[in-house]
């Protein structure tokens, strides 16, 4: 199976399960909008050098960066989505933890998740759904193990093929299959209720 494929495919079943999970929690007020997916990307975000990416995320834990908009886990969400355009699809439930909806925005390559919090949304997950993105530090699904550990050095903590990097109030996660990543995930540990 081309990387390509195994990309989609992990992605596509992420998909579903980030959908069951926010189902799960309530029937009411479910909205879901499904819009015509935008023309694919050249190619993966321009990783910074090294360098740059430890200067743009310095003292915020590990920060997601895509076409020159930074999200950090936390962060209010709705100047973030502004600028991030008309997602492809979104989607929003009644939170389990907090009181409102969690939101669930689709754009090429990744999706962004938030919670609400006192009448506002707040960044609660980013998550790769194929190769077409990358982190800062040039990492994406479809590389080897051998790379994270190069880039990222070791990890908070281990599980299976679960490849974790804590740093303040958010994780960094890879989802390891075959010694190669299937899955990127900046989590908000404050959104998990933790």
């Amino acid at each position: 199976m081309k990387k390509t494929s195994l990309s989609k495919t992990l992605a596509l079943l992420l998909a579903v399960l980030a959908l069951l999970s926010l189902a799960a929690c309530g029937g009411s007020g479910e909205k879901v909008i499904q819009r015509e997916a935008p023309a694919e990307s050249a190619g993966p975000d321009a990783a910074l050098t090294s360098e740059n990416a430890r200067e743009e995320t310095a003292g915020a834990g590990f920060v997601f960066i895509h076409q020159g908009v930074r999200v950090d886990m936390d962060a209010e969400a709705s100047a973030i989505v502004a600028a991030l355009g008309e997602p492809s699809s979104y989607f929003e439930a009644a939170s389990c933890v907090f009181e409102g909806l969690d939101k669930m925005y689709t754009y090429g390559g990744f999706e962004l998740d938030t919670y609400p919090t006192d009448g506002k949304d707040y960044v609660s997950a980013v998550i790769f759904r194929d190769d077409s993105v990358a982190t800062p530090e040039g990492v994406m699904i479809g590389d080897s193990a051998e790379k994270l550990q190069q880039v990222y050095g070791d990890p908070s903590s281990t599980a299976e093929n679960l490849v974790s990097y804590q740093a303040g109030n958010m994780e960094l996660r890879f989802i390891l299959a075959d010694g190669v990543i299937a899955s990127i995930e900046y989590l908000s540990l404050a959104a998990e209720g933790d």
